[in-house]
């Protein structure tokens, strides 16, 4: 008995620590962008969006004005080859230390071919509005 229950932990542990390849990507993502890696995170968007949309120097500089202060997941809807996930994204202006409040809908879609989940609508616009 004793070594089945054993088992059945080791078995919920290791379950447990693999996450999906959906559940990584989105993980990798908002590391991204919470530590201010907006290159890292644009390496995470579908390809296509990025031919279509290249990003320049300037708009990358762009980012450096602002810090990311928190990032939190309020709903998710993953599917096979589509997931949308609703995030709260704290922000603060570098240069007036002024921090707000936005939301942000992650779209991501499912490469098959290259075995790889995109976010297809780029990276969050903090600027929306201003």
């Amino acid at each position: 008995m004793a070594c089945a229950i054993a088992l059945l932990l080791v078995g919920c542990a290791s379950t447990g620590s693999q996450m999906s390849a959906l559940e990584r990507a989105q993980y990798n993502f908002s590391a991204a962008i919470r530590w201010g890696d907006f290159e890292g995170a644009w390496n995470l968007v579908d390809p296509a969006f990025r031919d279509a949309n290249p990003m320049s120097a300037l708009e990358f500089e762009r980012y450096k004005q602002i810090q990311v202060s928190h990032y939190r997941d309020l709903a998710s809807s993953p599917g096979e080859t589509e997931a949308l996930r609703e995030i709260e994204i704290g922000v603060v202006n570098r240069h007036t230390m002024a921090e707000r409040t936005m939301r942000y809908t992650e779209q991501w879609r499912y490469d098959a071919e290259k075995k790889a989940w995109w976010i297809t609508g780029g990276l969050p616009d903090f600027w929306a509005g201003e």
